[in-house]
Order: structure tokens, then C-alpha cells, then sequence
């Protein structure tokens, strides 16, 4: 935790044990371990409040996500030719001297179709005569 190697350990026991002596080092063992935990206790508390006040968990997946689109990228790179090489042709679609080849006759556009203006036609003059009753409509009035 604190970065201190078994020999420095071992040594502050050892002086533990000469300035508490027997009778009391266990007790003082004991409280420090409560000291320690409960210190490490509060220290997690502080850090998990502050991660999720600032989103840090929010800012861990964001930069974990760009880090699997930057290799997804990369990876697309490697997988992708930059240069399309031709496709081979069969050896039995090539054509040979004893194959005739058809030969391609340019075709000449179709001519445009020209069409007259359309000129407006008057409406019929209105009947004389009045048109008969339709059955499945309600009779009219005169």
C-alpha cells in the first residue's frame, strides 16, 4: 500500500516488541489493524463520492469505446486493399482464334418525338332538355 518491502516491516515489529514488550503488542496490533481499516474504509468512501460526482465512470466507458473503435479502424486498415486488384479472368471465358467474336454494332438514338400543342376545347353548350333521373340518386326538386 504504502510501498514498504517485508525487511521494513519486520524491522518495525522488532522495535514494536522492544519498546511495547509482549504483554502489550497484540493490543496495539489490534488497534492499529482497526486504525488502518477504518482509515481505508474512509479513503474508499472519499474516492467512489468524487468518481461519481465528476462521471468518471462515464469518462472510463467513453475512452474504453474510443479505444475499440481506434483497433475496429485499424483493424479495417489491414483488412481493406487500398488497391483493387483486377479479377482474373477464366481461362475458358477468353476468347480464342477458333471462337468467333461478335462483333458490336453502334446503335443510333431513337428520334425525338415532336408533338403538337394541345389546343383547348369549349365545353358543349348545355342541353335544352333536362337529363333523366338517375335511379340511385334522391329526386331533384324543379
Amino acid at each position: 500500500m504504502f510501498g514498504i518491502s517485508f525487511s521494513e516491516l519486520l524491522l518495525v515489529g522488532l522495535v514494536a516488541l522492544l519498546v511495547l514488550g509482549p504483554e502489550r503488542l497484540p493490543g496495539a496490533a489490534r488497534t492499529a489493524g482497526l486504525w488502518v481499516g477504518r482509515l481505508k474504509r474512509s479513503f474508499n468512501a472519499i474516492k467512489q463520492e468524487v468518481e461519481r460526482e465528476i462521471g468518471a465512470d462515464e469518462i472510463r466507458r467513453q475512452l474504453h469505446n474510443e479505444h475499440i473503435l481506434s483497433l475496429e479502424q485499424e483493424a479495417r486498415k489491414i483488412f481493406t486493399p487500398t488497391q483493387q486488384e483486377p479479377t482474373p479472368v477464366p481461362p475458358e471465358a477468353t476468347p480464342t482464334a477458333a471462337t468467333p467474336v461478335a462483333e458490336t454494332v453502334p446503335v443510333e438514338p431513337a428520334p425525338a418525338v415532336v408533338t403538337a400543342p394541345v389546343e383547348p376545347v369549349a365545353p358543349a353548350a348545355a342541353p335544352s332538355a333536362p337529363a333523366p333521373q338517375d335511379p340511385t340518386q334522391p329526386p331533384r326538386v324543379s
